[in-house]
C-alpha cells in the first residue's frame, strides 16, 4: 500500500505530502531481512529511498514524500540483513556464555566484504570498528554492537544480498486543494440584494469578502448556462411553471446558448472572467458545476439529434429515475455509433471553462455516464491543464462511487449525510479512511445540499447546524456548505428530505447577517482547518470509546508533524450529554500518568486531564463539541 487494485490505477497523494508507505515482508527461515521504498517524480532519473520498520506480523511501514504535482512511481526493496541475523545470534552467544571466537572472525570477514561499498568516512569508521570487533573480548563486543552509532555505520556501508523488489506502483500527487478546501455553494441568480433585482457575478463578486470572512477557499457555482423554457419546472419542481419562475439551472440549454454559454441575466463572459480574478486576488477559486444534460432547447437538439435516446414514436427520451419522469431535460446517449464526436464535445466544454480560469469542476451525476468516458475525458482535460480537480456528486452504490475515484475523480461526495448515529458515522468512516480505500477515495463532506436537507437539521436547530459543521469539518480535509446553511435555513416539504421553496426553481434573496446566524461558529472551524495540519490529512481518523453513545470522540494525528487532535462532539442536537471517554496516551504523546492541560480551540478553555478516562459534558448550541490539542 498504498495500491490500487494492486496497480491497475494510481493511488492519491498531494503536492508537499508524506505518503504512508507498507507491505507484508517475509522469507523463509530465522534470518533477518530490511526493507525499504524506492520512489521517484516520473520527470526525474535519480531514485530516492526512505526505510520501512518492521510493525507487527510482517507489516512492514515507512515514507515516501511527493513533493511535487505529478506522477510518482515506487516499489518495494528488501534483503537479506546479513549483519542483523549475525549479531543477534553471537550476542544470544554471548550472553550464553558460548564460544564466540569463530563467529567472531565470521563476521569480520563479512564486514570487510562491506568495506568494498564504503567511501570518505564511512570507510573509515568501518575500517576501525572491523579492528575493534575483530579484537574484542566478549564483554566488549557486546558493548561494540549495541552502540547505536556502530550499528547505523555499518549498515549504511550493508551490501544487499539477495536483494528483490515488488512491481512498480504509481501515485498522482495533485495540487493542494484536491485534498484540502473548504468550499462554498451559491446560486449566482440569488445573491442580489433583497427586493432588488436578480443576481449577477457583479453580486457574487461583492460577497467575496464575507465568504472569506467565513474562512472558505472555494466559491462552488450551480450551473449558469442559459435555462430551457419547454416544459420548465416552477416552483418546488412543480410540471407548471409561471411566465416568472427562472426554472432549474440543471435544465441547460436555450436558443441563447449551452453548455459553453452564460445566462445573459449573469452577465457575460468578460464579467466572468473579471469574478474569476477577484476570487483569485482574495485567495478564493471559482468551481464550476458541469451538469452533462440538455434541456429540450439546447442547440445540440436541433444540431445532433443523434446524440439522443429515441422513444418508439420517434420522441427523444426524457430524463428517467423511475417512478420520476423530469420533463425539462433530455440525457445523452453515449452508447451508441455517434460516441466519438460526442466525447470530443464534451471535452471541447471542460476546455472551454478552463481557459476561462476554472480548474476546479463538480460533475453532476457522473456515475450516469460510462466509466470510460471520464477515464479518456479528465486524461484529456489535465492533458491541457493538469492542476484541473473532478469532484464526483455521484451518490450510488459505493462500488460506483469507488470506481469513478480510481479512474480520475479527484475526490466524490459521500454518505455522510444519511450516518447520524455512532455506529454509523464510526462504521462508514473507518471504511473510507483505512486501505485499500483511502489510498483512491478523497472524501467530500456536505452537511446538506440543495437536493438533500436531512431530518437532522429539520428538526434539530441551530444546535444541529452546528454539530453536523463539526463533523463535516474535522472527519474529512474536505467540507462545503450550501448557502443558507450559515443561516439555519431548514424549512423541509413535509415527510421528505427536501427544502420547501427550494432554490432549485425559485429566486432567493438573503439577510446573510440575520439574527440566529452561526457565521463565526463556521469561521472559527475553517480557522482550525488552516492552523492545525492533522486536520489537512487524509487516513489518519481513529475513533476511541466513550461511555455514552450519544457522544462520538476521535482523533486526527498528523503523517507529517505529529500533531495530534481529540475531537468529541455531542450527536444529539435535543439534549445535553456527558461520558467519559477513552484517550490514547501512546498515541496522543502521553506515556505516564501525570496530569496534563487540554484546549479547546473552539473556545480556548484549558482542561486539565489525567489518565486514559476522562469526563466532557458538551451542552447542544452552546458547547456542541470540544476540539482538544495538548497543552496551552
Amino acid at each position: 500500500m498504498p495500491s490500487v487494485d494492486d496497480g491497475k490505477f494510481p493511488a492519491k497523494s498531494t503536492e508537499g505530502s508524506v505518503l504512508k508507505v507498507s507491505a507484508r515482508i517475509y522469507r523463509s527461515g530465522s534470518s533477518r531481512i530490511r526493507a525499504r521504498v524506492a520512489f521517484k517524480h516520473s520527470s526525474e532519473r535519480k531514485w530516492e529511498y526512505g526505510p520501512l520498520a518492521m510493525l507487527d506480523n510482517d507489516l512492514w511501514s515507512g515514507r515516501m514524500s511527493t513533493r511535487k504535482t505529478g506522477y510518482y512511481k515506487f516499489r518495494i526493496q528488501a534483503w537479506d540483513d546479513d549483519f542483523g541475523t549475525w549479531r543477534d545470534g553471537i550476542l544470544k552467544w554471548a550472553n550464553a556464555g558460548e564460544d564466540i571466537r569463530q563467529d567472531q572472525l565470521s563476521g569480520v570477514q563479512m564486514l570487510k566484504q562491506y568495506l568494498r561499498n564504503a567511501t570518505g568516512n564511512n570507510r573509515a569508521k568501518l575500517s576501525s570498528l572491523i579492528k575493534s570487533i575483530e579484537s574484542a573480548s566478549p564483554s566488549s563486543l557486546k558493548d561494540i554492537l549495541t552502540d547505536s552509532d556502530n550499528i547505523e555505520a555499518i549498515y549504511l556501508c550493508q551490501s544487499r544480498h539477495g536483494l528483490v523488489s515488488s512491481k512498480t506502483y504509481s501515485v498522482l500527487s495533485e495540487r493542494k486543494a484536491a485534498s484540502f478546501s473548504s468550499w462554498y455553494e451559491l446560486f449566482p441568480r440569488s445573491q442580489g440584494k433583497p427586493g432588488g433585482a436578480p443576481g449577477t457575478f457583479k453580486d457574487v463578486e461583492r460577497r467575496i469578502p464575507d465568504i472569506k470572512e467565513m474562512g472558505f477557499d472555494v466559491i462552488y457555482l450551480t450551473p449558469i448556462h442559459p435555462i430551457g423554457k419547454t416544459n420548465r419546472r416552477g416552483k418546488d419542481g412543480s410540471p407548471k411553471a409561471k411566465k416568472s419562475d427562472p426554472g432549474s439551472p440543471w435544465a441547460i440549454g436555450s436558443e441563447q446558448g449551452g453548455h459553453k454559454d452564460i445566462d445573459p441575466s449573469l452577465g457575460t463572459v468578460d464579467d466572468f472572467r473579471h469574478l474569476v480574478e477577484e476570487a483569485k486576488k482574495n485567495g478564493l477559486e471559482i468551481a464550476l458545476d458541469i451538469a452533462i444534460q440538455c434541456s429540450p432547447d439546447h442547440p445540440y437538439v436541433r444540431e445532433h439529434p443523434e446524440w439522443f435516446y429515441r422513444r418508439p414514436d420517434g420522441s427523444i427520451r426524457y430524463a428517467e429515475n423511475p417512478p420520476k419522469k423530469y420533463y425539462d431535460i433530455y440525457p445523452l446517449k453515449f452508447d451508441g455509433p455517434h460516441r466519438k464526436a460526442l466525447y470530443e464535445e464534451m471535452r471541447s466544454i471542460f476546455l472551454t471553462w478552463a481557459e476561462r480560469g476554472v480548474r476546479i469542476f463538480r460533475v453532476d451525476n457522473p456515475h450516469t455516464k460510462p466509466f470510460e468516458f471520464w477515464e479518456w475525458l479528465i486524461k484529456e482535460v489535465r492533458k491541457s491543464y493538469p492542476d484541473s480537480i473532478f469532484l464526483a456528486e455521484a451518490f450510488t452504490r459505493p462500488s460506483v462511487m469507488y470506481r469513478l475515484s480510481k479512474i480520475g475523480f479527484s475526490s466524490s461526495y459521500t454518505y455522510f449525510t444519511w450516518r447520524n448515529y455512532d455506529f454509523e458515522i464510526k462504521e462508514y468512516f473507518t471504511e473510507i479512511s483505512s486501505n485499500p480505500v483511502v489510498a483512491h477515495f478523497r472524501p467530500m463532506l456536505f452537511p446538506s445540499t440543495p437536493d438533500i436537507l436531512p431530518p437532522v437539521l429539520q428538526t434539530g436547530g441551530r444546535a444541529a447546524f452546528k454539530m453536523r459543521a463539526v463533523l463535516a469539518a474535522t472527519l474529512s480535509p474536505l467540507w462545503g456548505i450550501y448557502s443558507g446553511f450559515e443561516l439555519c435555513e431548514n424549512e423541509a416539504i413535509e415527510g421528505k428530505e427536501e427544502y420547501l421553496n427550494s432554490e432549485k426553481y425559485e429566486i432567493k434573496n438573503r439577510d446573510w447577517f440575520a439574527p440566529g446566524n452561526i457565521r463565526k461558529f463556521i469561521s472559527t472551524l475553517n480557522r482550525i482547518r488552516k492552523e492545525n495540519p492533522s486536520l489537512q490529512e487524509i487516513g489518519n481518523l481513529e475513533f476511541h470509546g466513550t461511555n455514552n453513545p450519544n457522544i462520538i470522540f476521535y482523533t486526527r494525528k498528523s503523517i507529517k508533524t505529529g500533531e495530534t487532535l481529540m475531537i468529541a462532539v455531542n450527536i444529539n442536537p435535543f439534549e445535553t450529554h456527558q461520558a467519559n471517554v477513552e484517550v490514547p496516551l501512546e498515541k496522543v504523546g502521553i506515556c505516564n500518568d501525570l496530569p496534563y492541560r487540554v484546549t479547546d480551540l473552539l473556545t480556548g478553555a484549558t482542561y486539565t486531564w489525567q489518565g486514559e478516562s476522562n469526563y466532557v459534558r458538551l451542552i447542544p448550541d452552546e458547547r456542541p463539541a470540544h476540539i482538544f490539542r495538548i497543552g496551552d
